[in-house]
């Protein structure tokens, strides 16, 4: 029979039982709140994560190669017979000491490292951010007419808006077409002014097939993504029309008749409907050396024209070129170019003057040229040299730690760039082979590859 009350003495001892059992739990609780496991509790901070930076710096104090020993490093390298005739030259980039040479005083056909001095000319001489605009004026003698005038900017897009384009950053002929829309002019028909530009549009030493085979177009003051034809291709060709695909492409999107577009000049002071900007110079550059676009390298080099008012031709932005060089003190000796490019069969650079202008990037005399570095394609990174150098039995270890400018024509094959060696010393670089053979491109990779791989102490 159950209680039906509990005695005094009893209910003492289950308080006090109660009681120690309360102390137990708070107890045990206070331990792991402490201990970062009892409920509510936060859970201890990780220990700080520790990483080395992204970037290190080049040592200062690095022991730089001597000439002997890097003469012996290439010795083997340098015995490719499908190297044809090789010019070279290499020299430590913070004192500008000549380390080995071979041929660096005779001139040779350079290919696309031409490129190398147009766009160290264009630091030299040119704002970083300046852009080219190309504007549509109206030409109030005749009235309905608009009048399209080439800047010099040559990736101007005929993309519809949303549409992707070739070129970053590139202005369009839709945004154009909007602002002449609002203008309250009622346009008929279009007129092309390409005055900017002056003397022939294709160099002597160019193949007009190469036209076709998508290397070049006729070089115009007003073009769309610089006469590709399929802007999105690759391997698209290119227009031997560019100015008048500009003024049909601003035609169509304004709903004229394209086959009427006609070239012909602004009057002076005509009023202004629309402008559009290209991308700043700087990423431009950096698309022109990345892809080694021709297109972009001439009318880069005719920047460099205008801005010391030599005439915007072929010409006028050699010329301009090699006198911001001879300025800056870089040795021009021998050079005979016909174009900004390297394009031309008759262009003549000797490798001295190529590695005087990555040596003046890379060492401490010319801060203005120091982001020519960072313009130039990775050993198996970017651009041009994206698919070369990872070879792991050949030249794999120079991938990432060598930058270079490619030049590839017929029996030629050129890098000029730059290099950390074993040791951790920054070297600059320029190699041309001309009359190479057919496994010339990997032949003079190899020798670069050398410079990577070589302590060359003694």
């Amino acid at each position: 029979m159950r209680p039906t009350h509990w005695r005094r003495s009893t209910h003492v001892a289950i308080g006090v039982t109660v009681l120690l059992v309360v102390v137990a739990l708070l107890t045990w609780m206070v331990v792991l709140t402490e201990s970062g496991r009892g409920p509510g509790a936060q859970a201890a901070p990780p220990p700080a994560a520790v990483a080395g930076p992204g970037v290190v710096p080049v040592s200062d104090s690095a022991p730089a190669p001597t000439a002997a020993g890097l003469a012996a490093a290439l010795t083997a390298a340098l015995a490719d017979p499908d190297l044809g005739f090789l010019g070279g030259r290499v020299t430590d980039a913070a004192t500008a000491t000549e380390l080995w040479a071979q041929h660096d005083d005779i001139p040779m056909l350079p290919a696309s490292t031409n490129k190398v001095l147009t766009a160290a000319a264009a630091l030299l001489s040119l704002d970083r951010e300046a852009r080219l605009t190309t504007r549509v004026v109206a030409d109030d003698r005749d009235p309905g007419a608009v009048v399209l005038i080439g800047g010099g900017d040559p990736v101007l897009s005929a993309a519809g808006p949303g549409q992707d384009t070739w070129y970053a950053g590139a202005a369009r002929i839709s945004d154009l077409a909007d602002q002449v829309r609002v203008s309250g002019v009622t346009p008929t028909r279009v007129r092309v002014d390409v005055g900017a530009f002056s003397g022939p549009t294709m160099a002597p030493g160019w193949d007009p097939l190469d036209i076709d085979g998508g290397d070049i177009a006729p070089i115009e003051a007003v073009m769309v993504d610089a006469g590709r034809i399929q802007p999105t291709t690759v391997e698209s060709k290119r227009s031997t029309t560019p100015a008048l695909d500009a003024g049909r492409a601003l035609a169509a999107a304004l709903g004229l008749d394209p086959a009427a577009v006609t070239v012909g000049a602004a009057p002076a002071g005509a009023r202004q409907l629309g402008a559009v900007e290209s991308a700043p110079l700087i990423l431009r550059l950096r698309q022109m050396m990345a892809a080694s676009d021709n297109v972009m390298a001439e009318c880069i080099a005719r920047e460099v024209a205008a801005a010391a008012n030599h005439p915007q031709s072929f010409t006028g932005g050699v010329e301009a070129v090699l006198a911001v060089l001879h300025t800056a003190g870089i040795d021009t000796a021998g050079s005979v170019l016909v174009d900004s490019s390297g394009l031309s069969l008759d262009d003549r650079l000797t490798v001295r003057t190529l590695d005087g202008v990555v040596q003046r990037a890379a060492g401490p005399g010319e801060p203005r040229l120091r982001p020519l570095l960072d313009l130039l394609p990775v050993a198996g990174g970017s651009g041009t040299l994206s698919d070369r150098f990872l070879d792991p039995d050949a030249d794999r270890n120079a991938a990432g730690w060598l930058r270079a400018k490619t030049g590839s024509l017929t029996a030629t094959n050129a890098l000029a760039g730059v290099v950390t060696d074993r040791r951790g010393r920054v070297l600059t670089f320029a190699l041309i082979s001309n009359d190479a053979g057919p496994t010339g491109r990997t032949a003079i990779d190899a020798v670069a590859a050398t410079l990577r791989s070589c302590g060359c102490g003694s």
